[in-house]
């Protein structure tokens, strides 16, 4: 594109941007993001999903990136997760199978 006709299009959507806002009917598509609030754990929640996983704490820890007293301290009550932990969690629920699309822990057989 040349300086132009860039200029040409930004031109004309400003041109339609400033039209859109002064009509009564909205002349441009909109679109509405929503984002499902991230859900507060309690420490039985987080123990029934992990035992879903079929994961030991140190395991679980691991899988989340956590230390493994986190993962303890939320199981205990003392420290609820929080932010992406919540979030993750959130996915895991909703995907029984996430651990197993997503397998960032392995069982290594050693002999």
């Amino acid at each position: 594109m040349n300086k132009k006709s860039v200029y040409a299009s930004i031109m004309t959507g400003l041109n339609e941007a400033i039209e859109d806002s002064v009509s009564e009917k909205p002349i441009l598509k909109r679109h509405k993001v929503v984002v499902e609030p991230i859900k507060t754990y309690a420490a039985d929640d987080v123990k029934r999903i992990r035992n879903t996983t079929g994961m030991s704490q140190k395991i679980f820890a691991s899988y989340l990136g956590v230390s493994c007293k986190t993962v303890e301290a939320w199981e205990a009550g003392t420290n609820k997760p929080s932010g992406i932990a919540s979030r993750f969690l959130m996915m895991m629920e909703m995907d029984k199978d996430l651990v197993i699309k997503f397998p960032f822990v392995s069982n290594a057989v050693t002999k």
